[in-house]
């Protein structure tokens, strides 16, 4: 979908979510404006028995000049309704009845959808997908503050003051929106907390459940702002004696999270995606995260799904470091790399040596210092990582092409000491993994590892049920994990082989 196809309609409703929320408000702003600016005025409403009274909401539509209309008995039947923040025939918002229905969202769907759709359950916002609509129709938010700003506090509150950032599109919606009125964000977020949210607060927090052999905090609390839960989480992580927190709240339409961690062997953003496979959306950061599940897709058991979820996450797992980790190599099959056409950019090509950059990917950021040795692989899907000149010299040949490949999200340089960005593919050289090279050993897993690398110590890498694990041959050390949906395309058997096991 694209925001030209709505300006074929003249009669135009936009309709947040009943109680909206800042990144509602935010997402219908910018279509509205959008519309305004070619020559459309829409109305702008949201429904539902209760009228916005949280301070911050109330600062944000006076600050911002948001005009949006509570219509708790709106009966009128427009050309055209657009959702925002919601789904059409959700409990979350009262139905609207209209000619035609659009949907703009970043909810796992639940609903189906109308013709008119854009929905993306991966990213942390609406107002990221409102944003991102906006950049392709050459829309720039930048030119009014306002919008910018509101844009911006969608996007934070939605992830917990940036805490639960879940796709590389939201950090690009950050670095591009300069003209935010950072003083009007703190003072929204300063008036975010009410008394008796406050209150709230203390109850949840005295009434924990505490799980000793894991060390695991879990607190329940009333419905309420969702970022009352990163509140009591970041206070639960201050216990000697816990190294993980989940704080959550149950309500008719959600049972919304927050997922804090302080040990390398749980990372809080994978924690909040297995907690909601198949029955939301999850993601974050390592240390940091959260998530939304909705009741309709749990029928029963809306109250154990949490604790349960949490005991299978941590006895499905078994943790390797690399380092301390020898496989079984007799008992491995060996592979050698099929011919690849893949890409390589030399880092000091982009930026100057010394230079510390930020590499955004769709997996996460990469956080390193540019040199003369280190080189940026792109994979068959997009995927990147750092290898070494001289791996690279002995594993692929380099043509000296340029790598022309299209993927779902490109991945992009920021030096860190100037800002600025690059993309990476101008710079990408197209290498061949030659067949032969490189052998491993591998064997496919039957159940879940983390894996500390020997050039990663700190950040695990998952394997699945179906992945491969496996070792290069001349170094017994160098174990990765390889994705089951590539390996066939990487790598072809080199000798046979049986089941192996691990030692």
């Amino acid at each position: 979908m694209q925001l030209k196809e709505l300006l074929k309609y003249r009669d135009v409703v936009i309709q947040c979510h009943d109680n909206p929320d800042a990144d509602a408000l935010a997402s219908g702003l910018a279509i509205y404006r959008f519309m305004e600016a070619n020559g459309n005025t829409p109305e702008f409403i949201y429904r539902g028995p209760n009228e916005i009274s949280k301070s911050n909401l109330i600062i944000m539509l006076k600050e911002l000049e948001i005009p949006i209309t509570y219509a708790p008995d709106y009966d009128r039947v427009p050309q055209l309704l657009v959702t925002v923040d919601c789904q059409y025939g959700q409990r979350n918002v009262t139905t609207t009845e209209a000619k035609h229905v659009a949907v703009i969202d970043h909810h796992q769907v639940t609903e189906k959808l109308p013709q008119i759709a854009e929905v993306r359950c991966t990213v942390g916002s609406c107002a990221t997908v409102v944003w991102d609509m906006l950049r392709v129709e050459g829309f720039d938010p930048n030119e009014d503050k306002k919008l910018a700003t509101a844009l911006y506090y969608g996007l934070y509150t939605d992830t917990n003051k940036f805490s639960e950032l879940s796709h590389p599109l939201d950090r690009d919606m950050i670095d591009s929106l300069v003209s935010v009125n950072k003083s009007l964000i703190t003072q929204m977020s300063n008036s975010n907390i009410t008394l008796e949210e406050l209150e709230l607060t203390g109850r949840a927090i005295l009434d924990y459940t505490y799980l000793e052999d894991i060390r695991c905090l879990e607190i329940k609390t009333e419905p309420c702002d969702p970022n009352i839960l990163g509140v009591i989480s970041d206070f639960a992580m201050e216990t000697a004696e816990v190294d993980v927190c989940i704080a959550y709240y149950i309500s008719p339409d959600e049972i919304k999270f927050s997922v804090r961690s302080c040990v390398k062997e749980v990372h809080a953003n994978e924690l909040a995606e297995f907690i909601t496979y198949g029955i939301g959306g999850g993601g974050g950061h390592l240390l940091k995260a959260g998530g939304t599940i909705r009741p309709e897709k749990i029928p029963e058991g809306v109250e154990d799904i949490i604790y349960n979820r949490v005991r299978e996450y941590y006895s499905m797992f078994e943790v390797l470091y690399a380092k301390d980790t020898l496989l079984d190599t007799s008992k491995m099959k060996m592979y050698t790399k099929k011919e690849q056409k893949l890409g390589a950019v030399k880092l000091s090509d982009v930026f100057e040596i010394g230079s510390p950059v930020e590499i955004r990917t769709l997996e996460g950021d990469i956080h390193i210092t540019i040199d003369d040795e280190t080189y940026l692989m792109i994979g068959i899907e997009g995927e990147v990582y750092p290898i070494s000149a001289e791996k690279l010299d002995s594993s692929y040949d380099l043509t000296g092409f340029d790598f022309k490949k299209s993927f779902e999200y490109e991945p992009s340089i920021r030096n860190l000491a100037t800002d600025e960005l690059k993309e990476v593919l101008p710079y990408a050289k197209t290498v061949i993994s030659p067949p032969g090279v490189a052998r491993i050993y591998a064997f496919p897993l039957d159940h879940w590892v983390k894996l500390f690398t020997t050039w990663d110590e700190e950040k695990y890498y998952s394997g699945v049920p179906g992945d491969y694990i496996a070792v290069r041959e001349d170094d017994p050390h160098d174990i990765y994990i390889i994705s089951g949906k590539l390996f066939d395309q990487l790598y072809k058997p080199a000798s046979s082989g049986i089941s192996p096991f691990l030692t």
